[in-house]
């Protein structure tokens, strides 16, 4: 059967339906060697393997894997998210210049504005949840790169893909979308418009809390791509062979365990939106949700397993609510089995955050389990 024609869930259970052609394996062994015979002639014995930097069966197969679950046509992986963004970026010449959501991640606007300040990149940031603001932007500016998050992390707002790819190109820059929160299961960027697709693989794809991965996905193998790749072979910023192996492994489950999560979330925002002590939840999920319209039309099967909701009172409120719960663990990140919860504010007090907010990854514990426990912190049974 050709894996084109495979679902999602098929074509990640069957690891893109790779068999071990010398053990007959069904499981992708792990190639160790970082370095790669040669010949008497010395010609490679394998083609494709010369050194570990750039040449390596497991993570050749993993990215693969990717590719398909995106609809790329080629996908890269770094050894963490923002060594994915940090290749991407680089693509851009000095003097050159960006559009950036606002509001995403904190760790991705601090480290885009502080390399645009070092290379005198014209770094412009704008709230792309609204559409015509985007637009307005990339009718006024020329770029190299438009860069948004969906939905963006923690203030959960959803951006309007096709949108915001028309506005790109409008811009003359390329369209990159993190998917992380998404994960390909739900939302299909490139399908959408977008060139370029980043995932912190850390999280939903591995899923399990225990590799530190990133991976680019590209509907073209075009000059930028090939500055990516090139880049990263000399710059060494590649996974190694076992975290390759284990994030194949997590992936495996994927399209099940976010399928779970989602439902999970669902049912918890459900039961936050009607809570006494809780003033707003944010979650594309719930129909009050300002992006629930966008994120219904472009995410499929879900609307993700991360959310933010608001304590009612101080912030001392919503630290008291987080140190008693006892199923969701106090640490950061998201996308794994395991729930989480982080008072934002604490991590983050710079960038206008409300303190009394929380924000929550949804695992695959039982849902009834986790409203219990959200229930007893929050004070209402």
């Amino acid at each position: 059967m050709n894996t084109k024609d495979m679902k999602p869930a098929t074509l990640a259970a069957q690891a893109g339906g790779v068999i071990d052609p010398q053990s007959g394996g069904v499981v992708v062994p792990i190639q160790p060697s970082t370095t790669f015979v040669r010949g008497q002639d010395y010609a490679p014995l394998n083609s494709a393997n010369t050194y570990a930097r750039d040449h390596n069966d497991t993570a050749r197969i993993a990215e693969e894997v990717l590719a398909q679950l995106e609809g790329a046509a080629d996908a890269l992986l770094f050894p963490s998210g923002m060594a994915a963004i940090a290749a991407l970026f680089r693509t851009v010449p000095n003097g050159g210049a960006v559009i950036v959501q606002s509001g995403i991640y904190w760790g991705t606007t601090k480290w885009i504005r502080d390399f645009c300040a070092r290379r005198e990149i014209t770094c412009h940031e704008v709230d792309a949840s609204d559409a015509d603001a985007l637009d307005a932007l990339s009718n006024d500016v020329t770029a190299h790169i438009v860069w948004i998050e969906t939905p963006s992390n923690p203030w959960l707002k959803t951006v309007d893909i096709a949108r915001a790819a028309s506005a790109a190109k409008k811009a003359g820059a390329l369209l990159a979308v993190d998917n992380t929160a998404a994960t390909p299961v739900l939302s299909q960027p490139l399908a959408l418009g977008a060139d370029i697709v980043m995932h912190s693989a850390t999280k939903a794809i591995n899923g399990h809390s225990d590799v530190l991965a990133g991976v680019l996905c590209t509907k073209a193998q075009d000059k930028v791509w090939e500055m990516i790749a090139e880049d990263r072979a000399t710059a060494g910023a590649v996974i190694g062979p076992f975290e390759a192996w284990l994030l194949l492994r997590g992936m495996r489950t994927l399209p099940l365990r976010v399928k779970e999560m989602c439902r999970n979330a669902e049912k918890v925002a459900a039961y936050l939106a009607d809570h006494p002590r809780v003033t707003e939840v944010l979650y594309p999920g719930l129909a009050s949700h300002q992006g629930h319209a966008v994120a219904a039309r472009q995410m499929a099967g879900g609307f993700g397993f991360l959310m933010s909701f608001c304590v009612k009172g101080s912030r001392e409120d919503a630290l008291a609510v987080a140190g008693r719960l006892k199923l969701f663990h106090r640490a950061t990140s998201l996308g794994g089995v395991e729930s989480l919860v982080e008072h934002r504010h604490t991590i983050e007090p710079h960038t206008g955050i409300p303190e009394t907010l929380l924000r929550i990854s949804v695992g695959i514990e039982d849902a009834g389990d986790l409203i219990d426990d959200l229930a007893q912190a929050l004070g209402q049974s």
